[in-house]
């Protein structure tokens, strides 16, 4: 097991794509605390009235979907990186080799959500200051906490989704459109459904459910266990296809 991680790791490090992600995340970052700073100076020049009708200035929430776009990009290149499963010769256990790809890719989208939300938090908070809400959501870490493990978690799970795409559909473009479509075409399908249709079904979107996990929308149509639940679910979906095709394909 040691030695198939650490050759997931030296072909995940040696090739430019997953560099290219990383730094499409932080430039994403970057635009977040510029969107922030562009925010509290405009509270800061508005009338009270107006002050209090102001959205949170909480950049993390606009970086989240961006990073789990690309960690599921992430786990689709890890798992069409070797179309030929050249790698069998090395690892000739499939059941080991998808281990290994499945510990890295959970690793390294916890580490790249945790680092990005850390820092796209706290370039808020030092922006936002003392300024009281709407303008500034938290009131301290306890308020931060619930969303930001939520947020981390979303990621993760995002990242097993695209690995399990990839391994089933053989294709990193095809798995990233599928990602796309998951995370973004959907969500922005379901609200146009007939009632009770709409809210059922956005509330079981991957966007959605980051929400439902840290608690922190009223009336939500799911319980923070629930919600986690159907995460999960979106991870033995697709990750159980991909394992059943990896099994089953000829190298």
């Amino acid at each position: 097991m040691k030695n198939a991680l650490a050759a997931e790791w030296l072909k995940l490090r040696t090739v430019r794509a997953p560099f290219g992600l990383v730094s499409a995340i932080g430039l994403m970052v970057a635009c977040g605390a510029l969107l922030s700073w562009l925010m509290v100076q405009d509270y800061d020049t508005s009338p009270a009235a107006e002050q209090m009708k102001f959205a949170s200035a909480d950049a993390s929430v606009v970086i989240n979907p961006v990073v789990q776009f690309c960690v599921a990009a992430l786990g689709a290149l890890v798992a069409t990186s070797d179309p030929r499963l050249t790698a069998l010769t090395a690892v000739p256990d499939r059941k080991r080799l998808l281990a290994a790809k499945t510990v890295l890719v959970t690793a390294a989208a916890a580490v790249i959500g945790a680092a990005a939300l850390a820092l796209s938090i706290g370039a808020g908070w030092l922006i936002m200051g003392d300024r009281p809400p709407p303008v500034a959501p938290w009131n301290g870490p306890a308020d931060v906490l619930p969303w930001f493990g939520a947020a981390v978690l979303s990621i993760v799970v995002t990242g097993l989704i695209g690995l399990g795409l990839g391994l089933a559909l053989r294709s990193t473009a095809v798995a990233i459109v599928v990602v796309g479509v998951l995370l973004w075409g959907l969500p922005a399908i379901t609200p146009m459904l007939p009632d009770p249709w709409n809210t059922d079904a956005s509330a079981v979107m991957v966007p959605y459910l980051v929400y439902e996990v840290a608690g922190i929308v009223e009336n939500a149509p799911l319980t923070p266990l629930a919600a986690v639940t159907c995460l999960l679910i979106y991870v033995v979906v697709t990750l159980g296809t991909g394992t059943v095709t990896l099994l089953r394909r000829d190298a």
